[in-house]
Order: C-alpha cells, then sequence, then structure tokens
C-alpha cells in the first residue's frame, strides 16, 4: 500500500470546488480508493465563521459534511483513471449517524480520517471522524455517486 500526499493544485484538478467552497487544503495519508486524511484550516475569517455565534464563532455542522464530502470526492477521483474520471461529477447522496461531539472553534487545522467502506458501481459508501489535536469532534457516514458532468 502506497501512502502519499497532495496539495491544492492537484485537489483543484480533482474536485469542481473553488475558493470559498473548496474547504481541504491537503489530502494525506492517501491509500488509493481506500482512505485519506483531508486538512480543512479553521481560520477566525473562514467565511463560514462569519455571522456564526457572534462572539465565539464555531464551524457549522453543515460545512464538516461538506468537507467530509470534498475528502472522499478527491480520494475517489484521485484513485479513479484520469481518463475514466474525464467529465465526471461526485455528488453527495446521504448522511448517515452523523455525530458532533465538540464544537470546533477557530482557529485549528481539522483532520477528516475517511475510508471508504464499498463501493457497488457509481455509488460509494464511507465514513469519517473530525480531529482537532486528536480529539474526536465529529463522525459521520455518507454515500457518493459518480455522475457525468453535464456538458
Amino acid at each position: 500500500m502506497s501512502e502519499k500526499s497532495i496539495g491544492l493544485e492537484e485537489i483543484k484538478k480533482l474536485l469542481p470546488h473553488r475558493e470559498p467552497m473548496l474547504l481541504i487544503k491537503e489530502l494525506r495519508n492517501i491509500v488509493p480508493l481506500k482512505s485519506a486524511t483531508g486538512i480543512v484550516d479553521v481560520k477566525k475569517d473562514s467565511f463560514f465563521v462569519n455571522g456564526h455565534f457572534p462572539g465565539q464563532p464555531v464551524m457549522p455542522g453543515v460545512f464538516i459534511v461538506e468537507a467530509f464530502g470534498q475528502t472522499a470526492a478527491a480520494l475517489t477521483a484521485h484513485g479513479i483513471d484520469p481518463k475514466t474520471y474525464e467529465n465526471k461529477l461526485v455528488y453527495l447522496m446521504s448522511v448517515e449517524k452523523a455525530k458532533f461531539r465538540s464544537p470546533i472553534f477557530p482557529v485549528c487545522e481539522l483532520k477528516l480520517e475517511i475510508e471508504a467502506i464499498r463501493s457497488h458501481g457509481r455509488v460509494w459508501k464511507y465514513k469519517g471522524v473530525a480531529l482537532v489535536d486528536d480529539k474526536k469532534m465529529a463522525d459521520a457516514e455518507w454515500s457518493a455517486t459518480i455522475v457525468d458532468r453535464d456538458k
């Protein structure tokens, strides 16, 4: 099993998201089509914390789930043959068993350790845990599908 990392420019080749909605800046510990760790910098000026609990801003749960999804999509796109993945997108289908255990406050590095549980054709199932300083902040299971990009 090979492990490697990719940075923001490579992620931009894999995902259609762009700032400010591109949440992950790095993908570490990649085991192709199996697992990876997504990295999100949660900053005081991150768009998703502005106005969210003023005076004590926290990262909204929906953006934690979005970051899980982006990490999974990047892992999947990275592992698929580029010619096969060309003109494809990975769409979130469902979120199950999401638990938000502790608030995520800026300034921190959020690590999203995700694993592909199974795939059946174009449908993939994942699970993941969100960590700050090795403390579990959230976890979830979700499904996504690979679809043709609408031209």
